[in-house]
C-alpha cells in the first residue's frame, strides 16, 4: 500500500510539474502585459509539433532540436505576437476585453494552422524530452520557479517588471521601456508554453485540438494564485497533480463509480470551475470592446443573396446533402451568440456545451433513457430538450451577474469544459446512444426543408429580442451597464434572460445538428469549437443576424471543401485584426473602397462658383444672410429655410429643421452649440451633424444670436412655457402655448394668436424628498463617509462641494443605489430604500447622470432616450418626444448613433434620457464637465427651470462659480463628513481655495 501511495505521488508530481510550467508562464505574461493569454495552450501544441518535426521527420539530434525549439522558436512566437498583435492594440488604447478577443483569435489561428500543416490526427511518436522520472520534472519546475523569483526580486529588470505591473503609465513616465518589458514577458511566457508542450507530448494526445484544451484546463493554478504569486501557483499545481493521482485508487460501486473516475481524470477541470466561479475574479472590463459590437450597415441586397444561397441545395444539389444540412443547424447555434454576445455584450465561451446538451437530451428522449420522462418522437423530443436546456443557461448567466471581462470569460469557458469532460466524454451518459431524424424527414432534402423552417423561427425569435424595448435594453446593457441600470433597466434579470435565451437557441441548433448527422458526436461540441464559434461571430458581425448566417456557411463550407483547419485559420486571422478593423471585414472593405473612389474636393474658386450658381437658383438666400444649403443639411425640394414646404405651408421653420406645426420649441431653443454654430460662435464641433445649423436664422437672422443658441432677448421662462413648464406641466395635463419668438402661425410682429398644444392628462405627483440619515461607508479600513446626513427637497437645487477625496462621489453613489452604506438609512419620504438597487430607485423616480458620459454609443440619440422612457414609472407615451424637444435634440441628428458626437450634445442626450424617465428627483454628477462657458450657462438655466417646476435636484460639482449661480443650498464635505451647510453666499467662501 505504501509503495502504491508513493508511486501515485510521484506520478502526480510529474503531472503537477507540467501544470506548474503553465501557471508560471501565464503569470509572468499577465504581470508584464496585463493579457490573460488564452493562446498559451496553442503555443505549447505548436512547439511540441515543431520539436517532433525536427527530431522525427528531419532526424535532428534531440539536444539541438530542443535548443532551437525552446530557445529560438518559442520566444520568437512570443515576440511576434507581442509586436504584431498586442502592441498595436496597446497603442490604440485597448482594454482587457479587446486583448482577450485577440488572444482567442491567436488560439484559433494556431489551431487551424497546425491542422493545415500536420493534419488533424493525433501523433504518438513525440520525443521524450525529460525522463519519466517525476523527480527530474519536479527539479526542472522548482529550478524554473526559483530563477523567475530571483530575476523578479533581485535584478533591475525585475524592478521594472514590478513597476509596470503596479502602474504602467507611471513607470513609463519614470523612464521605463514598458514595451521592452512586455516583449520580455511574452518571450518568457512562450518559452514556458513550449516547455510544457514538449514535456506533455509523449504522454498525451499530440493533436491540434486536444493538447491546447488540456493546457488551458490548468489555467486554474494561475487563477488560484490571483495571477501574481509564483509560489502559490507551483504549490497548487503540485497539490492538484498529487490529489488527481490519488483519486485513481478509489473504486466505489454503483452509481458513484463513473463519477469518481471522471473526477479523478479531470480534477484540474474541477479546480478551474471553482477558481472561475468561486474565487475573486480577475479583470474589471464590463463587456466586450466597442470594436466587437460596432453597428455595421448591412450591404444592400445581402439578405436576398443569403436566402438564395440557402435555397441552392434544394434546386441544384443531388440527393446527398450531408454537408448542407449542417449549415442551418450551425446558424441557429451562432444566433445564440448574437443574442448573448452581440446584443447583450456578455462574453460567452460555453455555447458549445449548450448545443451538445440539446443534442444529447434529444437523443436520450427519443431513446426513452431520460430519467422521469417517456420516450418521445423526434420533434417533440427536440422541443422538450430545448425547454430542459434553457434553464441551464443560468450556469453561465449567474456568474455574469457579478463577473465581467476576463473573469466571465474564464467562468463560461470552465462551464463548457466541465460539461464536455463530465457529460459528453463519459460512457454512462453517451454509451450506445443513437439519434435519427424525424419521421417523414429521413431524406436529406426533406430534412433540409425542415431545418430551414426551424431556422426561420429562430431568426424571428432573435429579431424579436434584438428590436423594440428588449433590444434597446440589451444594447444599453452592452454599451454601458451602469448607465443602463440608471435608466431603469434591470441589469441582473436581463443578463439571466439573455443567457437563458441563448442556451435555448444553442440547444435547438445542437439538436438539429445531431439529427442531421444521425448521431450524437461529442467531438462536434468540443470546447475548442466553442472558441471558434465565438471568434467567428465576433469578426463577422457580433450584433448581426446576417453575420451569423455567413459565419455558419463559411465554417462548414471551408472545412468541407478544403483541408481541415482552413476555416479556423481564416477566422483566427480576422480575430487577430479585429482591433484594427472594428467593423469586421465588410466594413474594412467598404472603407477601403470609399477611399479609392473618393470624389475630389473643390478648389476655393470652384466653391465660390458653386455658391454663385446655387444663389442664382435659390433666390433670396443672400438677402436673408444665409449660405445656400449644402449636402447634409437634410433639406429636400421645397424645404428651404424661410420658403414654402408645399401647398398650404406657412412661413417659419421648414420640415428640414426637424420642427413641424404645433411644436413646442421654436427656432433657437437649443441648449448647446454642439450641433452647429450660432451667429456669435464658430462651429468647432466634430462628428455626425457637425456643421449642420439646427438653429436657423429665420426672417433676417435675428434668432440664434443669443448665448448657446437661445434667442436674443428671449427669457428662459419662454423656453419653459414652450416646453410645458419643463416637464411637470405636461404630466399634469396643462395646455400651454408658445412663448416669444417666430412660430409657423405668427409673424415677427406677434399679431397672430398662438396655437394651443394639448397634452394627455396625468395625475400630479406628490412632492417627494430623498434623504440620507447618518450613512457610513468604509473601504478596507478607510472611512469614506462618516455619519453623513442631508436632504434633497423638491423644488430646490442642493449642491455638494469639497476637495478630491472628500466623499462626494461616494455619497452620490449611495444615493443613486450603486453603493450600499455600511450603516445608516436612505429614505424616499417614509420609505427605506437603502437596500434597493439602482434600477429600482429609477423606477421610483430618482434619476441620475454620470461624471463620465454614460450614453449608449451604438444606439441613436432617440433610442438612447427611449431606453429610459421604456422603463419609466409613468405611462407617458410622449416622454421621448418631449425630452428630445426640451433639450433641442429633435432635429435631423436624432437618428444618428451617439458615437463620436460632440461632448455638449452627448451631455444633452444623457440629461434627456434621465428626464424621459419622468423623475421627481434628479442627481447630477459634475454635469458641466466637458462643457464650455456658453453650454454651462444654458445648462444652469435649464436646471433652474426644472427646479422651479417642482423637481428636486442634487448637484455634485467642482466648479464653485457654477454652484454659486445655481444652488439654493450648499453642503461642503471634507474627510467624509459634511462640515458646513447653507446658502451659497454664506458657505462657498469657506470652500474656495
Amino acid at each position: 500500500m505504501a509503495s502504491l501511495t508513493y508511486d501515485l505521488t510521484l506520478a502526480g508530481l510529474a503531472v503537477g510539474s507540467a501544470a506548474a510550467f503553465t501557471g508560471i508562464g501565464l503569470i509572468v505574461t499577465y504581470r508584464a502585459t496585463g493579457v490573460l493569454n488564452f493562446a498559451h495552450g496553442a503555443i505549447a501544441m505548436v512547439c511540441a509539433y515543431v520539436l517532433r518535426q525536427l527530431t522525427v521527420e528531419w532526424n535532428w539530434p534531440l539536444w539541438l532540436a530542443t535548443t532551437v525549439t525552446l530557445l529560438l522558436i518559442a520566444p520568437a512566437i512570443g515576440l511576434l505576437l507581442e509586436r504584431a498583435v498586442f502592441r498595436p492594440l496597446s497603442v490604440l488604447g485597448s482594454d482587457p476585453a479587446q486583448t482577450l478577443v485577440a488572444s482567442i483569435g491567436v488560439f484559433v489561428l494556431l489551431v487551424g494552422g497546425a491542422a493545415l500543416l500536420w493534419g488533424p490526427g493525433a501523433k504518438a511518436d513525440a520525443p521524450v524530452l525529460v525522463s519519466s522520472d517525476p523527480w527530474a520534472q519536479l527539479a526542472v519546475t522548482v529550478a524554473l520557479a526559483a530563477a523567475v523569483w530571483a530575476v523578479t526580486r533581485w535584478t533591475r529588470f525585475g524592478g521594472e517588471l514590478r513597476a509596470v505591473v503596479d502602474n504602467r503609465s507611471l513607470a513609463v513616465l519614470g523612464g521605463i521601456d514598458a514595451d521592452r518589458v512586455a516583449a520580455a514577458g511574452w518571450a518568457f511566457g512562450a518559452f514556458t508554453a513550449g516547455l510544457t508542450g514538449a514535456l506533455l507530448a509523449p504522454f498525451v494526445r499530440l493533436d491540434p485540438y486536444g493538447m491546447p484544451l488540456l493546457v488551458m484546463e490548468v489555467v486554474a493554478v494561475a487563477v488560484a494564485a490571483r495571477m501574481r504569486s509564483l509560489t502559490i501557483a507551483v504549490v497548487v499545481a503540485l497539490g492538484l497533480g498529487v490529489a488527481q493521482s490519488q483519486l485513481t485508487r478509489l473504486h466505489p460501486s454503483g452509481w458513484a463509480e463513473p463519477l469518481v473516475q471522471a473526477l479523478g481524470a479531470n480534477l484540474f477541470v474541477v479546480a478551474l470551475l471553482v477558481a472561475a466561479l468561486v474565487l475573486p475574479g480577475i479583470g474589471a472590463q464590463t463587456t466586450l470592446p466597442r470594436t466587437a459590437t460596432a453597428r455595421v450597415p448591412t450591404p444592400p441586397g445581402a439578405w436576398i443573396v443569403i436566402v438564395v444561397l440557402f435555397l441552392i441545395p434544394l434546386g441544384f444539389a443531388g440527393s446527398d446533402l450531408t454537408t448542407s444540412v449542417q449549415v442551418p443547424a450551425l446558424a441557429v447555434i451562432l444566433l445564440s451568440l448574437v443574442i448573448v454576445t452581440g446584443r447583450g455584450g456578455q462574453i460567452s465561451l460555453g455555447q458549445a456545451a449548450y448545443a451538445g446538451l440539446g443534442a444529447l437530451f434529444t437523443a436520450l428522449l427519443t431513446a426513452g433513457r431520460f430519467p422521469g420522462l417517456p420516450e418521445l418522437p423526434h420533434l417533440p423530443a427536440l422541443a422538450v430538450a430545448v425547454l430542459l436546456v434553457a434553464p441551464l443557461g443560468l450556469l453561465t448567466g449567474w456568474p455574469a451577474i457579478s463577473r465581467h471581462g476576463l473573469a466571465l470569460a474564464l467562468a463560461t469557458f470552465a462551464v463548457g469544459v466541465g460539461v464536455s469532460r463530465f457529460v459528453f466524454a463519459q460512457p454512462y451518459a453517451t454509451a450506445g446512444l443513437n439519434l435519427d431524424r424525424p419521421a417523414g424527414f429521413a431524406g436529406d432534402r426533406a430534412y433540409y426543408v425542415l431545418e430551414l423552417l426551424l431556422l426561420a423561427a429562430a431568426l424571428l425569435f432573435a429579431t424579436t429580442l434584438r428590436r423594440g424595448r428588449m433590444g434597446r435594453a440589451l444594447a444599453a446593457m452592452r454599451d454601458h451597464e451602469a448607465g443602463a441600470a440608471a435608466s431603469g433597466v434591470p441589469v441582473r434579470t436581463l443578463k439571466l434572460t439573455a443567457f437563458v435565451a441563448g442556451a435555448a437557441l444553442a440547444a435547438l441548433g445542437g439538436g438539429m445538428l445531431g439529427m442531421g448527422l444521425r448521431a450524437f458526436d461529442p467531438a462536434a461540441y468540443d470546447p475548442v469549437r466553442g472558441l471558434l464559434w465565438f471568434a467567428a461571430v465576433l469578426v463577422l458581425g457580433a450584433d448581426s443576424l446576417l453575420g451569423a448566417m455567413v459565419a455558419a456557411a463559411l465554417l462548414v463550407g471551408l472545412d468541407a471543401g478544403a483541408r481541415g483547419g482552413v476555416a479556423a485559420a481564416l477566422i483566427g486571422i480576422l480575430a487577430v485584426l479585429i482591433g484594427r478593423f472594428p467593423g469586421g471585414p465588410y466594413e474594412a472593405l467598404r472603407s477601403a473602397t470609399a477611399r479609392l473612389t473618393r470624389h475630389p474636393s473643390l478648389t476655393p474658386l470652384g466653391a465660390r462658383a458653386r455658391e454663385a450658381v446655387l444663389a442664382a437658383t435659390l433666390p433670396g438666400t443672400r438677402q436673408l444672410g444665409l449660405r445656400p444649403p449644402g449636402p447634409g443639411d437634410g433639406l429636400g425640394p421645397g424645404n428651404r429655410p424661410g420658403t414654402s414646404a408645399g401647398p398650404g405651408a406657412e412661413s417659419g421653420p421648414a420640415a428640414g429643421d426637424g420642427l413641424g406645426a404645433g411644436d413646442e420649441l421654436g427656432a433657437g431653443d437649443g441648449l448647446s452649440t454642439g450641433n452647429g454654430p450660432t451667429d456669435d460662435q464658430p462651429n468647432t464641433s466634430h462628428g455626425p451633424g457637425s456643421g449642420r445649423k439646427l438653429v436657423r436664422a429665420v426672417g433676417g437672422g435675428e434668432v440664434g444670436g443669443g448665448v448657446s443658441g437661445f434667442p436674443r432677448g428671449a427669457s428662459f421662462a419662454g423656453l419653459v412655457s414652450r416646453s410645458g413648464k419643463a416637464f411637470g406641466a405636461r404630466w399634469r395635463g396643462r395646455t400651454y402655448r408658445r412663448g416669444p419668438g417666430p412660430r409657423p402661425d405668427q409673424g415677427r410682429d406677434g399679431s397672430a394668436q398662438s396655437t394651443p398644444v394639448s397634452v394627455p392628462p396625468a395625475p400630479a405627483p406628490a412632492p417627494v424628498t430623498l434623504a440620507a440619515h447618518g450613512i457610513t461607508l468604509t473601504y478596507n479600513g478607510f472611512t469614506a463617509l462618516d455619519r453623513v446626513s442631508l436632504a434633497v427637497p423638491p423644488g430646490r437645487i442642493t449642491a455638494v462641494v469639497g476637495p478630491n477625496g472628500a466623499g462626494k462621489s461616494t455619497l452620490f453613489h449611495c444615493l443613486a443605489g450603486t453603493l450600499r452604506p455600511d450603516s445608516g438609512r436612505i429614505t424616499l419620504d417614509d420609505r427605506d430604500i437603502t437596500r434597493l438597487p439602482a434600477h429600482t430607485r429609477t423606477h421610483l423616480g430618482v434619476a441620475r447622470t454620470f461624471q463620465q458620459l454614460s450614453v449608449f454609443p451604438s444606439l441613436t440619440i432617440t433610442e438612447n432616450v427611449q431606453v429610459a422612457a421604456d422603463q419609466s414609472r409613468a405611462d407617458v407615451p410622449e416622454a421621448t418626444t418631449h425630452a428630445l424637444r426640451l433639450l433641442s435634440l429633435d432635429g435631423p441628428t436624432r437618428h444618428h448613433p451617439a458615437a463620436d458626437l460632440p461632448t455638449g450634445t452627448l451631455r444633452r442626450v444623457e440629461l434627456a434620457r434621465a428626464l424621459a424617465g419622468t423623475p421627481h428627483t434628479l442627481l447630477l454628477d459634475e454635469p458641466a464637465a466637458g462643457l464650455d462657458t456658453a453650454e454651462a450657462a444654458a445648462l444652469t438655466r435649464l436646471l433652474r427651470a426644472l427646479a422651479a417646476d417642482g423637481m428636486a435636484l442634487l448637484v455634485v460639482e467642482h466648479d464653485l462659480d457654477l454652484v454659486a449661480n445655481l444652488a439654493d443650498t450648499v453642503h461642503v464635505m471634507s474627510a467624509g463628513r459634511i462640515i458646513t451647510s447653507g446658502p451659497p453666499t454664506e458657505v462657498l467662501h469657506r470652500a474656495a481655495p
